[in-house]
């Protein structure tokens, strides 16, 4: 079953998104495994996130194949193989939407960030540059626990 689904349908995964444009696409498509209701999905989508070095824009393609066991208890769930994801689907029921989400949810980078620091136009590499001029020599660095070695010695 295919789908296209707009990014701002999704209320988990929006706070996780800069811009909530776009849509996520793909498939999915149900079997039967162990007498438990698996759904296969594979989902693409070109998301925008925040990169956390620059906190920037970051354009992310995000494409992600995935199976879950539709479970309605928990006896089900310790049924189901350890290659699947189990997702609670009340009376064995689930959204499309939500099943999609969950997938989207799963293939987000926990940490998302440009490729190098070069590819970031923040703060993180100009404003050091800004801050001290080239020449100058660099200001002592404080640092509070330098000499707690030395103390610890004298105990």
């Amino acid at each position: 079953m295919a789908f296209a689904i707009p990014l701002v349908e999704f209320s988990r995964l929006a706070p996780q998104l800069r811009e909530a444009a776009g849509e996520a696409t793909g498939e999915v498509a149900f079997t039967r495994e162990s007498s438990l209701a698996v759904a296969g999905v594979r989902v693409e989508a070109e998301l925008v996130l925040t990169c956390q070095r620059c906190m920037e824009r970051l354009p992310w393609m995000l494409r992600s194949e995935g199976r879950a066991a539709l479970v309605a208890t928990a006896a089900e769930a310790d049924r189901a193989s350890d290659e699947l994801e189990t997702v609670f689907a009340e009376d064995h029921r689930i959204s499309l939407r939500e099943l999609v989400e969950e997938e989207l949810l799963l293939a987000l980078p926990l940490v998302p960030r440009h490729e190098s620091e070069h590819d970031c136009a923040g703060p993180a590499t100009d404003a050091q540059e800004a801050v001290q001029p080239a020449g100058d020599a660099p200001e002592e660095t404080h640092r509070p626990f330098g000499q707690l070695a030395q103390l610890l010695k004298r105990q």
